[in-house]
């Protein structure tokens, strides 16, 4: 079994794998090797008593569940695991690898620290200040990886001040890549605090500091992400290797390297070319699967930026994901919850972000998902932006509404739900519209457009009759179709009464290009 313990965190943004031949990647794999980047595997050695490395002192564990326990010991030998909160113990027998696993029965969430127990032989481990709690897995790319620490609002240096939380704890998994699934990995946890807080993902920190004030309940944030990273990454290989064929090049490139390396480090932004953060279940393999079993209420997730070129293949791809890790922890269809990519010009593609977007949108009928938009919120010349305050606390709606009980609780802006054609004009229907729809400037409604049979679309004229929106143009006397926030950068000002941005949407299903095809 190989530990990955880490060197450095870095952020890496929107980099690209360019498929290499055998040779080439054989000459950049003992680049790595020689500059530390990438660990050969070493033979498993018989290991001392230990847990696995996502446990630690100041940890939270899920409350009122069975939450496994697992961990390495001489094979063979029995082992006694115990929380301080009961007078339970749980045993079981390390197999003939050693590893051995069983569970602990937590109670109702509280602030009361307790101690974590293990013992085999004559060996003893034990944790400290565990907490129960609620615990979120929060993953993703850049723009959930961006600290506290980082650019940001005014008001970031007065949430800095006011983060002394101690029931907010949070364990920050390294940034290292896998060409094969790892049984662990090295992490630490920690408590909120003005000093801690400065390292922690900005998007994960409001979420929790926005349900531990409405729930008063310990929040346990498990952070795991990479700049830059796609989500075919973050997705296990028995996935990639039956559903998405159009990988398979990229795949048969490395498998004879597999049984000698396996780690790459994050230890710097430039990093030599061959093994990459954007292939396929190379984050997977290290940041996610040494995570499985633990226990936890659910996932929330921020990426799609490094897909914005590949539409139709997101649209397949996110929702195998999802799927994958649930299968994987095979505790149900936990909550998962996402962001909708920001407006931003994405000059570099001729691929619309208005399709990505449509791809996460028609994510949310996978069962138990839900969608934060931040149309509202984006920099047209910043991938990155400044407003973290906002998307962690819809977030935080969303499972309030959904997980904790909150009923009557907005928790997303209006969604397209349905249309039809009245004499020159279309009517669309819409989902959460909350106390009512609104404009958040006051002004007429923007970025609407309308098209007839010749499929034009033009700039249209868009009011609000109840729930509903009339959109009508003088220059489309038999309209057919509508589209609304269609632009990369478009900031359109629909809301609910709540706030809450209305998401990007389209009632036709042609093909849309910025110049050249997007298949």
């Amino acid at each position: 079994m190989t530990i990955i313990r880490p060197l450095c965190i870095v952020a890496l943004f929107l980099t690209c794998f360019a498929p290499l031949t055998y040779g080439q990647r054989q000459a950049t794999v003992e680049e790595q090797r020689q500059q530390g980047l990438l660990q050969k595997q070493s033979d498993d050695k018989t290991p001392a008593l230990r847990l696995a490395g996502v446990f630690g002192s100041k940890m939270v564990l899920q409350q009122q569940t069975d939450a496994p326990i697992w961990g390495m010991a001489k094979p063979g030998e029995p082992v006694w695991v115990s929380g301080s909160w009961n007078q339970a113990i749980s045993k079981t027998t390390a197999n003939a690898s050693g590893r051995w696993q069983t569970t602990l029965k937590t109670p109702a969430a509280g602030d009361t620290p307790y101690n974590v127990v293990v013992k085999a032989g004559s060996d003893t481990v034990k944790l400290d200040d565990v907490l129960i709690g609620e615990v979120w897995i929060c993953s993703g790319q850049s723009n959930m990886q961006w600290k506290m620490r980082g650019f940001g609002p005014t008001y970031f240096g007065e949430a800095v001040a006011k983060a002394n939380q101690p029931t907010i704890r949070y364990c920050e998994v390294p940034q290292a890549l896998a060409l094969e699934a790892q049984d662990d990995v090295q992490t630490r946890w920690s408590v909120c605090n003005p000093k801690t807080v400065l390292t922690y993902s900005a998007v994960a920190y409001f979420f929790a500091n926005r349900l531990q004030k409405d729930l008063n309940v310990p929040i346990g944030l498990i952070s795991t992400n990479w700049g830059g990273s796609p989500a075919e990454a973050w997705v296990r290989e028995e996935i990639i290797a039956s559903d998405f064929p159009e990988f398979d090049e990229t795949r048969k490139q490395y498998p004879a390297l597999m049984k000698e390396f396996g780690v790459v480090h994050a230890r710097s932004a430039k990093m030599p070319k061959g093994i990459k953060h954007g292939l396929p279940s190379v984050l997977y393999n290290n940041m996610i699967h040494p995570l499985v079993p633990f226990a936890f209420r659910g996932v929330i997730w921020y990426q799609g930026e490094s897909n914005v070129e590949k539409p139709a293949q997101y649209q397949k791809l996110f929702p195998a994901l999802i799927e994958s890790w649930r299968e994987e922890w095979n505790q149900g269809d936990f909550p998962f919850y996402f962001v909708q990519i920001a407006p931003f010009k994405y000059g570099y593609t001729k691929v619309p972000a208005a399709l990505l977007r449509e791809a996460q949108l028609k994510t949310l009928s996978v069962p138990n998902t839900g969608m934060v938009v931040t149309m509202d919120i984006g920099d047209e010349t910043n991938i990155h932006p400044k407003e973290k305050r906002p998307v962690g606390e819809r977030l935080a709606l969303i499972a309030l509404a959904r997980d904790y009980g909150r009923k009557g609780l907005v928790y997303s802006g209006p969604i397209y739900k349905g249309h039809q054609i009245v004499s020159d004009q279309i009517q669309i229907q819409f989902q959460h519209v909350g106390s009512g729809l609104a404009s958040r400037d006051g002004k007429p409604l923007s970025h609407f457009t309308i098209a007839g049979k010749d499929n034009v679309f033009v700039p249209a004229e868009a009011v609000i009759q109840g729930d509903s929106i009339f959109v009508h143009s003088d220059q489309v006397q038999h309209p057919t179709n509508v589209r609304f926030a269609w632009g990369n950068a478009d900031r359109p000002n629909l809301m609910n009464r709540e706030g809450l941005p209305a998401s990007s949407f389209r009632t036709d299903n042609l093909s849309t290009h910025l110049g050249n095809g997007i298949e």
